[in-house]
């Protein structure tokens, strides 16, 4: 029934995939997904440095309720991204250094909170990768209801379990499983190309010609 499903992670992508997912910029990864998902510009880095990638284990709870984030973090597996919907609603606040230091302590790639956190001080200053849409110093309830690996989307991008979340800087995106190789490959030569350019910028000789034609083709 709608409102208590909790399902198990069945697919993970592999560790040489992650490997290559996670020194790529996020940016990178958008383009070459035609720059049709993102998170919204309210999921922002809390953390101080630290890259995020991993599986999404994905959690759909009532605004103000943290009762399934509890559960999850108790059956998330290490290497795994804490993914929360909360509605994007920023009263109550889901997440904060006791659950978080939970969460690293058992291993987990990160979280991502369509919500507030709070206890942004610790989040600060540690390394560990929280993003999240808002902060509030009031805490949640405890009551449910809530599901455990469904299908959650926040600003239009669908994050399916076991999806790829990987964050930077810039916030974070979401790469389908089923996608995921094809995207890496696209993403790795987009930025051997943009290594190239950017080497070309500091020699001087960045070829801007293509400024002009398509100007002349306006």
């Amino acid at each position: 029934m709608i409102g208590n499903r909790i399902n198990p992670l069945a697919n993970r992508p592999s560790a040489e995939l992650l490997d290559r997912m996670r020194v790529l910029p996020v940016a990178n990864i958008s383009d070459v997904m035609a720059r049709l998902e993102a998170g919204g510009p309210r999921i922002r880095p809390l953390h101080t440095g630290g890259a995020l990638c991993g599986p999404a284990f994905t959690v759909k709870t009532r605004p103000g309720d943290n009762l399934f984030v509890h559960h999850a973090l108790d059956l998330a597996e290490p290497g795994d991204v804490l993914v929360v919907d909360g509605g994007g609603d920023l009263t109550n606040a889901l997440m904060g250094e006791m659950m978080l230091a939970y969460a690293e302590k058992r291993g987990l790639a990160g979280v991502v909170l369509n919500g507030a956190m709070r206890d942004y001080g610790y989040i600060r200053a540690n390394s560990f990768p929280v993003y999240a849409a808002g902060i509030t110093h009031r805490g949640p309830y405890k009551n449910g209801p809530g599901e455990i690996n469904v299908p959650v989307a926040f600003d239009g991008m669908v994050i399916s379990p076991g999806g790829i979340m990987v964050g930077d800087d810039d916030g974070v995106v979401c790469v389908p499983l089923d996608h995921a190789l094809a995207t890496v490959e696209a993403a790795e030569k987009k930025q051997s190309a943009e290594r190239r350019q950017m080497e070309a910028i500091l020699e001087g000789t960045n070829d801007r010609s293509w400024v002009q034609q398509a100007i002349a083709n306006i």
